[in-house]
């Protein structure tokens, strides 16, 4: 057989990845989601206070009211959702992201909109616990959350790189 004649095998090389994304850990998407909770509350116990003389509102923390029941867990619940669809559909990051410096994205790593956003956070305000478990047990190793990957959506490590062609010169302290 002449060398001419002789085609190469296919090789069985993966191409190189275009991006590399890096996924943010447990521990950082819990200690976010903390921030905003103690943020968010803070914030309703604010509001809670100045319509206090004209109407009083449950807080869901507040165990020894008699109002404690269905309307404190759907009023907080509902806010949870308008926070994080807003800030997340605006953004791509909530205060408790911006603070561990993550972000939610597109399985692609472009930026979400708003009905994407509010499907991510619909699993965040209502189910919670049932969204973080059946994550965990249904998709081990994924870190997703069933609402995760019922919005095509995963949550990153942000990326605060120096701008193309500037260098920034810190000086020692």
């Amino acid at each position: 057989m002449s060398e001419e004649n002789m085609t190469p095998e296919p090789s069985l090389i993966k191409p190189f990845p275009e991006k590399t994304i890096y996924l943010a850990n447990w521990s950082a998407r819990f200690w976010a989601w903390l921030v905003d909770i103690i943020l968010v509350l803070l914030f309703l116990n604010i509001v809670r206070g100045l319509f206090e003389p004209f109407f009083l509102l449950p807080l869901l923390w507040d165990f020894g009211n008699k109002n404690w029941g269905l309307f404190t867990v759907g009023f907080e619940s509902i806010f949870f959702f308008a926070y994080w669809t807003v800030m997340e559909g605006f953004r791509g990051q909530s205060v408790g992201k911006m603070v561990m410096n993550l972000k939610v994205v597109n399985r692609d790593g472009t930026r979400i909109n708003y009905p994407t956003a509010a499907l991510e956070s619909l699993g965040k305000a209502f189910f919670l616990p049932l969204d973080c478990l059946i994550g965990w047990l249904a998709m081990p190793g994924t870190k997703l959350r069933v609402f995760n990957r019922i919005s095509n959506t995963i949550v990153i490590k942000a990326d605060y790189r120096e701008p193309h062609g500037i260098l920034y010169v810190r000086e020692k302290e």
